[in-house]
């Protein structure tokens, strides 16, 4: 059973690391250029996710489980550096799902806050959000670096990282690690759902009392600008959180199984760790679909895409026929 299970998820992180770099890097690419129709502060929260997006790609899968199953026993398990890939690769899934709240809220002013509206969604505002937001992450994952000691040493090196019993025993690292629980990934999950719930109530109420002020009728057709502005951006915005949920679902859910019954996750019976793994590979594609989500739901984005796609090829095509 183990063998099976390990065998496929060496296959399904290697095939995760083989997408997820290069279809990041082109969402990054394409929306720096502005040209998708988006506002400038919308594509400020876009490039900024694909960016956290391709980090947790480049900690987490590459540097953690294509490292274990490629590379074990390479300069990459000595302490130290194991440390602080785990330290980075905290970070970036930090910053990967509070950008996806950045963003829910920035869309959420944008459609049910017309007076905040000016001032909050701006440029301006998007960097100075993001950036505070990203520096307060990466400062809250610096006491992980004091929860790993050395496995073994050998030759007087440090090899390979183990949690202190400390960090499971003192009651200051116990708060340390609630907080932790509590800032990512359930506070998160929450603020999804509650904003989109606020935002398609006032959806609804705002799309009847349009209607009675343009004397809509069952029969009448005329477009409204504004409720079409309005729809691209729910659509843009439900589509993203929509597949946040639905990804990390399963992994929120071991999580508080985790925490409620207290088991250590070496101890699982084989349903268990299947389901744990599972919520961990969904967890990680959750970084490869928000490229696709784009190119669906935005035609300028698909547009630009398909031209990035199809350059190298035409290329390589000009280059033989010469």
């Amino acid at each position: 059973m183990n063998y099976i299970v390990g065998s496929i998820l060496k296959i399904y992180y290697t095939f995760i690391a083989v997408i997820g770099v290069p279809v990041n890097l082109v969402a990054i690419v394409i929306l720096s250029q502005v040209t998708c129709g988006l506002s400038t502060c919308t594509t400020r929260y876009l490039v900024a996710m694909a960016t956290a997006d391709l980090l947790v790609i480049v900690t987490e899968v590459i540097l953690g489980w294509v490292r274990y199953y490629y590379f074990m026993g390479s300069f990459l398990d000595i302490t130290p550096v194991c440390t602080l890939i785990y330290v980075a690769m905290c970070a970036a899934t930090d910053c990967s799902v509070w950008f996806t709240i950045t963003f829910s809220f920035d869309r959420f002013v944008a459609i049910c806050c017309q007076n905040l509206k000016t001032k909050y969604c701006t440029d301006r505002t998007a960097t100075l959000v993001l950036a505070t937001t990203g520096t307060l992450l990466c400062l809250k994952n610096v006491p992980f670096y004091f929860t790993y000691e050395p496995e073994e040493i050998i030759d007087n090196v440090p090899w390979f990282c183990s949690v202190k019993a400390s960090y499971l025993n003192d009651p200051g690292w116990l708060v340390f690690d609630w907080f932790d629980t509590v800032l990512t990934p359930l506070l998160p999950f929450a603020l999804i759902l509650l904003l989109n719930a606020l935002t398609v109530r006032h959806i609804i109420v705002a799309s009847r009392v349009r209607k009675r002020l343009r004397g809509q009728s069952k029969g009448d057709n005329r477009r409204d600008p504004e409720m079409e502005s309005r729809r691209k951006s729910m659509i843009l915005l439900f589509t993203i959180s929509g597949s946040f949920i639905f990804l990390w679902f399963m992994h929120v859910v071991e999580f508080a199984y985790y925490n409620i019954t207290g088991l250590d996750p070496r101890e699982y019976n084989d349903a268990e760790n299947i389901f744990r793994h599972v919520g961990f590979m969904l967890r990680n594609l959750s970084c490869c679909t928000n490229t696709f989500i784009y190119g669906v739901t935005q035609a300028k984005f698909r547009q630009q895409f398909t031209r990035a796609v199809k350059y190298p090829v035409m290329s390589i095509i000009q280059f033989f026929t010469k």
